[in-house]
């Protein structure tokens, strides 16, 4: 009897992470090379390698730019560039245009080749590095984390569909009561 639950308990601890693969699209991103992708030593993925330097130019400003405004990302996540809708459902982007994985990784749909786009998932993962992954998921009000997000990485669209504008806008006075040198420490106080 021992030996069975022994044997089931190993079971399951060696298929959750396969089932995990399988039933949690956005966890794709940890090995993309299993559904079709191509990705590089410089851990930007795609599925069509012809825009690979479009990619990555897009990454490098992106990052310079959140870098200048917040500070640097020190955790390079992997970076997942859909060419097509068939790629991005791959990866769970239907309705979304772009998600951060827990620090894992960043998925672009089609729709995502953007520099806005490029910097909001980046700021989101800067807030992951600065704050903490849980703390920022689950314990950082909306309006604080989309709404820096959609501010600062300077999103064209005015306004954004609702919820998302009165993010901004409350993240907008947050940050006017804020100096810039103490942004991160003030975040830690947001509740």
């Amino acid at each position: 009897m021992k030996r069975k639950i022994i044997f089931i308990a190993a079971l399951i601890a060696h298929m959750l992470p396969v089932v995990a693969w399988a039933m949690v699209k956005p966890l794709r991103v940890v090995a993309p090379e299993l559904v079709g992708l191509s990705c590089t030593e410089d851990n930007i993925c795609t599925d069509d390698l012809s825009r690979l330097n479009e990619a990555r130019a897009l990454l490098i400003s992106s990052y310079k730019f959140v870098g200048d405004q917040l500070g640097d990302v020190q955790s390079r996540p992997r970076a997942v560039f859909c060419s097509t809708a068939e790629c991005a459902s791959k990866f769970g982007l239907v309705r979304s245009v772009a998600v951060n994985v827990a620090s894992v990784g960043v998925i672009f749909s089609e729709r995502a080749w953007k520099p806005y786009y490029v910097r909001h998932e980046l700021i989101h993962q800067l807030q992951n590095e600065r704050l903490g992954v849980v703390n920022a998921w689950l314990f950082k009000p909306s309006w604080f984390v989309e709404g820096m997000a959609y501010s600062r990485s300077e999103d064209p669209h005015r306004p954004l569909p609702e919820p998302f504008e009165s993010y901004r806008r409350q993240y907008e006075v947050w940050e006017g009561q804020h100096q810039a040198a103490d942004l991160w420490a003030a975040a830690k106080d947001v509740r």
